[in-house]
């Protein structure tokens, strides 16, 4: 499975990359959008990344802080495919990118 991945913050990234060592990551919420890419793991937390959401095709897992809730039913409406509070998908990044 390909994934790319917007996750700007150095330590999530090497955990993602941990757990999909061959995922690509970008430097723009935006650069997704031409990613080629099964899924997309995006920061919901930074700038662009509700904007891209409704255009993409691949199927997107999200994560942001518990108390962001307005952030988490952005992304819901956006059409994120499952969104994830941060302590939730990095307690197992290999299954949250699971099936």
């Amino acid at each position: 499975m390909k994934i790319a991945a917007y996750v700007p913050d150095l330590m999530d990234r090497s955990k993602v990359s941990a757990a999909a060592p061959g995922a690509t990551f970008v430097a723009r919420a935006a650069d997704l959008e031409t990613a080629d890419a099964d899924l997309v793991v995006i920061d919901l937390t930074r700038p662009g990344a509700l904007d891209v959401i409704p255009r993409l095709s691949a199927r997107t897992i999200g994560f942001c802080r518990h108390t962001m809730r307005d952030v988490i039913a952005a992304a819901e409406e956006a059409g994120c495919d499952r969104v994830l509070v941060r302590s939730e998908f990095f307690a197992d990044v290999g299954a949250a990118l699971g099936p």
